[in-house]
């Protein structure tokens, strides 16, 4: 766990960012096996047939010995993927092993977009995200643009919903005490990094 108390929501993003971004490609490469056994062979990974995940980018654990995983069990997968407009928005969309890439604005791999390969929120079973830090209640912080959060938005109504179940992805070395939440933060159902499970309470 990093020590940062008491700092503000930007003060800690930077150092939580700092500390994922000092990890050597060794440790990355270790974290992101670390994740695969975590998670692999758990029932909310192996039940799941729709997964959306993401393409690692500043320092961010990689979820993509799950992506493959996934794919060779025949699983449906799914990338997040901006808009040009509202550049606001993110929508999920379908990848296959193979299938090209292009930057975004935000130099972060994606696919081209292609609206029939997309699939609504509502219809995923597990989307696995990245963050910025994490609590043991489910808080996320991210990377401040609220992409997730927007996207999810009407999971703040989730006691009447199922699924999507939204598990954040994360170093370790992400981990702290407690979050502040703000209104429009997305509870998660838990965090899983490279050693541990954090599920919150249900």
């Amino acid at each position: 766990m990093t020590d940062t108390a008491p700092l503000t929501r930007p003060q800690l993003r930077r150092v939580l960012r700092n500390a994922r971004r000092a990890l050597t490609p060794a440790q990355q490469r270790q974290a992101a096996l670390g994740l695969y056994r975590q998670l692999a062979q758990h029932p909310l990974f192996r039940r799941a047939r729709h997964i959306a995940l993401y393409l690692p980018n500043d320092g961010e654990i990689d979820p993509r010995l799950l992506l493959r995983e996934a794919q060779r069990r025949g699983k449906r997968t799914y990338l997040p993927v901006l808009h040009a407009w509202p550049r606001t928005r993110m929508v999920f969309q379908r990848f296959e092993r193979g299938e090209p890439l292009r930057r975004n604005r935000f130099r972060i791999a994606e696919p081209v977009i292609e609206r029939k390969r997309q699939r609504p929120v509502w219809a995923l079973d597990l989307i696995l995200l990245p963050l910025v830090g994490f609590d043991e209640a489910g808080g996320r912080l991210g990377m401040g643009g609220g992409f997730y959060d927007r996207s999810l938005a009407y999971q703040g109504r989730r006691q009447h919903w199922k699924k999507p179940l939204l598990l954040g992805l994360a170093h370790e070395c992400q981990k702290v005490e407690r979050l502040a939440q703000a209104s429009w933060d997305v509870p998660l159902r838990g965090t899983v990094s490279d050693r541990n499970w954090y599920l919150a309470p249900a």
